[in-house]
Parts: structure tokens; C-alpha cells; sequence
């Protein structure tokens, strides 16, 4: 193929970087690494010049690159900021006697966190201005709002890095006070006990990042006396902690891939001992549902595909445990929304989500029509235990966001609001479709479709192939109004729902992860090979963009099928596997062992080091790339594109064009405020429009 198409790039001189060979042995395996030493700025916690000068020469190199787009890129980022409804709020929901929302303003970044007594005709009450907070910083995340049950104090967190490492305040919401309690390096919610003086929070490794502790902490009392009240001994699990819908307990959670374990406390006594409900059982995962008079437990005991057992609130050892709603092979059970008379299961079946409402005192059950192809719905934000409604969402390729009220006695719906698109959208406008491409193991493979009417669908649109396809993580089909300005200029986007993910169910994911994640990459290129054989696009027009792990798909897609894509985008792309899950001092190494494999076993190394980008660069024309990563990233390390790209310069043939683009300011997530990321947007698209020969 001909990876540049007559496009005229600036004859600009890409830097190289230095080689430092450094040997790694293990399992009678040698590997020469020449650009390890790119771990030093993370490893040594000081800024590295050798580091920082190479990533400063890479941007100026990818600036001048693009320098001819940079106006086109202001053009695009208007666009797509024109389409954002500036003064907006979100849906009110009512909890103890509140109505709580956000609202955004004309020209400001971030939002305003408010509440309102009784009715939403009372007097506005401004809890957080996240706006006035976030001044002077280059990258300010706020979550966890978490009210007392008293409704008088405000726990709040916030991340001023983008490393995920979060600092709790309190807010004293009657007299404006923040409390000189503050608790850093936490995971960012602290939750409540009823008695409205006590917070329990996860604490995290500094160096590892792992959530390790569930910490309880007094008001008025020095942090540093915080007492543990429970430790992780197992580094493959997640910990957390949270409080039922009903309020009686406080609940923590630790969960790995394989294996999961709850612990509860009365809320009402705080200071007590929490209590195991189920000790872990390998190969068990299960969560925990507080109605007023028993527990569901949701497993997969037994259930691939889960099922929902009950139990007294006195006897919870799985000898206990009664079915309540049997294993179905065809149906992934994924979450249940509890109200006291009523529950909402979210389930998946034939790649699609739906919602199952089930009455308590009838135990009838009936599921919501949704009337596309291909869509998207979910549990919203449903707080209040006492209520007959559910909020859900609802979105598609071609629908935006919706948020709806369903009552579930009399069966009545309503749409509370729709993401506005100001400037005029049609929906008719659009099409979208519902395909399957078959795998070479003879597995079939969904593709969700969305592109413009009158696109010609004759091999000659461009076409960007998405996907992600690890940690059981569900693309679902879903609305983004950036991606109109793609589609308007002929694109066509393609959703591939590849093995790794669980869209078809449990078995889906376990079919892409560990010794089998080559499914994983194989899928995605079979669905890009189908996208041309069905005349959507050609391999002179086809593109591909995935982040994180979905970066290392686009690694592997780059070595193993470079002819069929003419461009990749590869954000925070995860590409130096073996060498990451080498080194247990990387943030959340550990954690992953049950995804990838630990390489310390020799069966795990080799099959990791045949797929893993960065071992596997070879001589070749490679597609044109465009790489990009955050210095304070804490997911997946600045250094792994870094060192990626250096090898790459340095071993790929041909012209085709690599860039690598290093966001100084800020981690995995990218920009902070909520037009900031658009600018990134703007450049990526402007890289597939310039590929393509689109200048406006």
C-alpha cells in the first residue's frame, strides 16, 4: 500500500534518541534494551534532563509536523466547542431531603456543585465552585462528593496532578468552614458512618499506587491517627469502600479478576469490627445487594454468566445462599439497582445491554423496549432507596445522551433531558448499522456502524475501526458529538466489540485475556479485513485509534497487519508489556497478573513477549502513526510510548510519518476541564484529515 498517498509532509529531521543497552535475562531468554534508561525520570522521582529533552524534541518535531494543520485544528476545536451547550445543568436528584445538581457556565471550565431544600423552587445553595477552585492549576480533578447524613458536611476530593492520587476535604455547609482535617494520597471517596463524625477511606501505596488500606478517621482528629481498619494482604485485588442505598451498612469490597471478598459494618456503629459476609474462594466473584430483609448476592458461583442468589441478614456463609434468579448461558447479569419494593438488573444479551424491572411483592418481571439496533442503557443515578422510579440512560450511535424516569408500577416513562448538540443535529441524517464480521477461528464478531446518509459505501470512505478489548470492558455504542465532524466529512466509524470485552458475555472476556489474548488482536484485524471486503472502505483508507490497553491493540495491529491500515492513533498506549509486568514497583503491575499473566512464570513470559509491541518491532513499513502520552500519567507510564517510538525510528523502513505527542501537564485521562481535551481531539482528527487530503 501506499502509506502517504502524494501527501506533503515538512522535510523536518525526527530526533533519535540515545542507546543505552541495558540485558535483561530470565528464563535462559536475553534481551538487549537500549532505551530502559527512559524509566529514570518515574524510577528516580526527580526529573531526568536526558528524559525531558527527548520529549520536548519529539513535541517540537510532531508540532512542525502539523504546523500547516495548526489552523485547521483551531478550526476543528471551535466546531466541535460550538456544539457544547456552555450554560447547562444536570438533572436534579432528590436524596435525604435534597435535590442535588451541577451546573456549567458560559466560558468556564469546570462546574458548580449545588442543592436545593425540598423542591426545586427554593433557594440555591452552592456547595463546591469547582471553577474558583481549580484557578492556577493546570489540571484540577474534583469527585467523591459524599453529604453526612445530617446534610450540614461535605467530604470532597481532589487531584491536582493526574496521577490519581487524591486529597479528601471537608465542608462545613452551614458555616462555609473547610476543616483542617485533610487526608491525602487516598483513592478519593470517603464515606459517611451514620452517627456523622466518622469517614472511612481507601489509602493508597504512594510508590505502587495501589489501594492497599480501608482507613477510619474522626473528625477533629489528627490524620496521622487514622486507624486501619482493614489491610489487603492479596496485591492482585482492588479495594473500596462504600455505603449501602438502604444506610444501614458501611460495605468494603476487595476484587480482583478472579476472586472477590465483602466485609460489612453496622453504619450506625461505626467503631465496631467490620465482618466477612463470604471469605474468597478462588474463581468466586461476588457482590452484595442490602434489602430491608435479606441480601441478593450477585455471583458467578457456579454461573459463568452470573446469577442472583439471597441469603438472611444473619446467616451469609454461601452455605446460606438460596437462588433468587437462575443462570441463563445466554444472559450476562451485570448489576443490580435495589429500591425496596422494586429491583432494575442490568443485563447483557446478544451483545446489547437491557434492563429488567423486577416487582419485589409480585416477583413478576418485565424488561424496557428500546427499538434500535444498536444502543446503549444503564442504571443512572438512583440514590433513594424509598422510590418507585428509575432513572436510566440511554444513548446510541446516533442518539445523544438521554436520561429517563421510569416508574416501575404503573410502567410510565419519561424523558428528563437530552443532550443538547446546539447548531442543529438530525439524527435522520445519520445511519447506523449493526454488522458481524467472522473471525479466522469462525467466531463471529459484532461491529457497531455509524456514517452519514449518502456516504458511498464502495471501498472509497475513510474509516476509523475503534476498539478496546481488555479487562472485560464493554464498548458499548454510544453518542459523541465531536465524532460528527469525522461523518460530515465522509468518515465512516466503526465500533468493533471484540473478545476481551464481555459485550457477548463472561465467556466473551475470558476468551481474550491471559493465554488467549491473541483473540483479542486477531478480532481486530478480521474486522478491519471484513470493513474491506464488504466494500465500506480499503486498506488505502482504513484507520485505527484504541487508548491504553486499547493502545496496546493498536502495537499489535502495527506489527502484525501494517498493510491493511494507512494510519493509527495510539493514546497512552500500553506497549511494553513484558517489561512493566516485570517490575512489581509500577503502579498497578501487580493488579494485572490475572489479565496478562505474571512473566516471572516462564509460560506467561514467552506468550507476552510474542505479542508485546515493543519487543516486537522488526523492519518494515509500519502505517503512519500518531502516538500520544502524559508525563504524570499513572496508568500507563509516559516512558512505554517513549521508548516504543525511539525503537521504532530506528528500525521501521519506508516514509511512512511517526509522531509522538507528550502532554507535560497531565496524566492518563488527559485535560481536566471540559474543553481543553478537545484540543487533542483536534489534532488527532487533523492527522486522519491530512492523511486523507482534507484541509477544511
Amino acid at each position: 500500500m501506499q502509506h502517504n498517498k502524494n501527501i506533503q509532509w515538512p522535510e523536518v529531521s525526527a530526533p533519535i534518541a540515545a542507546a543505552h543497552p541495558r540485558k535483561r535475562q530470565i528464563h535462559g531468554d536475553t534481551v538487549i534494551d537500549d532505551y530502559y534508561w527512559m524509566i529514570d525520570y518515574f524510577k528516580k522521582g526527580q526529573r531526568s534532563a536526558e528524559v525531558i529533552d527527548y520529549l520536548t524534541a519529539e513535541n517540537t518535531y510532531t508540532a512542525a509536523m502539523l504546523k500547516e494543520t495548526e489552523s485547521f485544528q483551531e478550526d476543528l476545536f471551535r466546531e466541535m466547542k460550538s456544539r457544547i451547550k456552555e450554560t447547562d445543568e444536570s438533572v436534579p436528584y432528590f436524596k435525604n431531603g435534597y435535590y442535588y445538581y451541577s451546573r456549567t457556565e458560559e466560558g468556564n471550565q469546570y462546574f458548580k456543585f449545588c442543592r436545593k431544600k425540598g423542591t426545586l423552587d427554593a433557594d440555591e445553595e452552592l456547595l463546591l465552585d469547582i471553577d474558583h477552585l481549580a484557578e492556577g492549576y493546570a489540571y484540577y480533578a474534583a469527585k467523591g462528593f459524599s453529604i453526612s447524613p445530617d446534610n450540614r458536611l461535605l467530604a470532597f476530593s481532589v487531584d491536582t496532578v493526574s496521577r490519581r492520587e487524591y486529597t479528601v476535604y471537608i465542608k462545613n455547609l452551614e458555616t462555609g468552614e473547610i476543616y483542617p482535617d485533610r487526608i491525602v494520597n487516598t483513592e478519593g471517596a470517603a464515606i459517611w458512618g451514620n452517627d456523622n463524625q466518622t469517614l472511612f477511606y481507601t489509602a493508597k501505596n504512594p510508590v505502587t499506587l495501589l489501594s492497599e488500606k480501608i482507613m477510619r478517621h474522626t473528625l477533629g482528629t489528627d490524620v496521622s491517627t487514622d486507624v486501619s481498619v482493614y489491610e489487603e494482604k492479596d496485591n492482585t485485588n482492588y479495594i473500596a469502600v462504600g455505603k449501602s442505598k438502604n444506610g444501614k451498612y458501611i460495605i468494603i469490597s476487595s476484587e480482583g479478576t478472579l476472586s472477590s471478598e465483602i466485609w460489612l459494618l453496622d453504619a450506625d456503629l461505626p467503631n465496631n469490627d467490620f465482618k466477612v459476609f463470604q471469605p474468597r474462594r478462588n474463581d468466586v466473584l461476588y457482590t452484595v445487594v442490602p434489602l430491608q430483609d435479606r441480601f441478593l448476592i450477585l455471583t458467578n458461583d457456579d454461573a459463568i454468566n452470573f446469577r442472583i442468589m439471597q441469603c438472611p441478614l444473619d446467616k451469609t456463609d454461601r452455605e446460606h445462599w438460596t437462588t433468587f434468579i437462575d443462570h441463563r448461558p445466554d444472559v450476562l447479569v451485570s448489576d443490580i439497582e435495589e429500591f425496596r419494593s422494586f429491583l432494575a438488573i442490568a443485563e447483557r444479551k446478544d451483545g446489547l445491554t437491557q434492563l429488567a424491572i423486577y416487582d419485589l411483592n409480585s416477583q413478576e418481571q418485565h424488561y424496557l423496549d428500546f427499538g434500535e439496533v444498536a444502543y446503549t442503557v444503564y442504571p443512572g443515578i438512583n440514590v433513594e432507596y424509598n422510590s418507585e422510579k428509575l432513572r436510566y440512560g440511554y444513548t446510541s450511535l446516533v442518539t445523544p445522551s438521554s436520561v429517563y424516569e421510569y416508574n416501575m408500577g404503573d410502567r410510565s416513562k419519561t424523558l428528563l433531558k437530552q443532550q443538547e448538540v446546539l447548531g442543529g443535529y438530525d439524527q435522520n441524517a445519520y445511519k447506523t448499522e449493526r454488522i458481524y464480521a467472522v473471525a479466522r477461528d469462525g467466531v463471529r464478531v459484532p461491529i457497531s456502524l455509524v456514517y452519514k446518509e449518502g456516504t458511498q459505501l464502495d471501498g472509497t470512505a475513510p474509516l476509523l475501526q475503534y476498539a478496546y478489548g481488555s479487562y472485560g470492558a464493554s464498548m458499548d455504542p454510544s453518542f459523541s458529538s465531536n465524532r460528527l465532524s469525522l461523518l460530515d466529512r465522509g468518515f465512516i466509524y466503526a465500533l468493533a466489540h471484540i473478545r476481551g470485552g464481555e459485550e457477548m458475555g463472561r465467556q466473551w472476556y475470558e476468551d481474550g485475556k491471559m493465554m488467549h489474548k491473541m483473540n483479542t488482536f486477531y478480532d481486530f484485524v478480521d474486522c478491519g479485513k471484513y470493513l474491506i471486503e464488504q466494500r465500506y472502505t480499503s486498506p488505502d483508507h482504513l484507520y485505527a485509534q484504541g487508548g491504553s490497553a486499547g493502545g496496546l491493540l493498536m502495537g499489535v495491529v502495527a506489527n502484525i497487519a501494517a498493510a491493511q491500515y494507512q494510519g493509527i492513533i495510539a493514546q497512552v498506549p500500553f506497549v511494553d508489556v513484558v517489561n512493566t509486568m516485570l517490575d512489581e514497583t509500577i503502579p498497578l503491575t501487580t493488579n494485572e497478573y490475572d489479565e496478562w499473566g505474571n512473566p516471572n512464570e516462564s509460560d506467561a513470559y514467552f506468550y507476552m513477549k510474542n505479542y508485546s509491541p515493543y519487543e516486537n518491532v522488526e523492519p518494515q513499513e509500519y502505517p503512519n502513526l500518531l502516538v500520544t502520552t502524559g508525563l504524570h500519567d499513572s496508568q500507563v507510564q509516559y516512558f512505554e510510548p517513549a521508548k516504543w517510538v525511539a525503537k521504532l525510528r530506528t528500525v521501521k523502513t519506508g516514509d511512512s510519518v511517526l509522531l509522538l505527542k507528550t502532554d507535560m501537564d497531565y496524566g492518563h485521562g488527559g485535560a481536566s476541564g471540559r474543553f481543553d481535551y478537545l484540543k487533542e481531539i483536534a489534532m488527532e482528527y487533523a492527522f486522519l484529515f491530512k492523511l486523507e487530503g482534507i484541509n477544511h
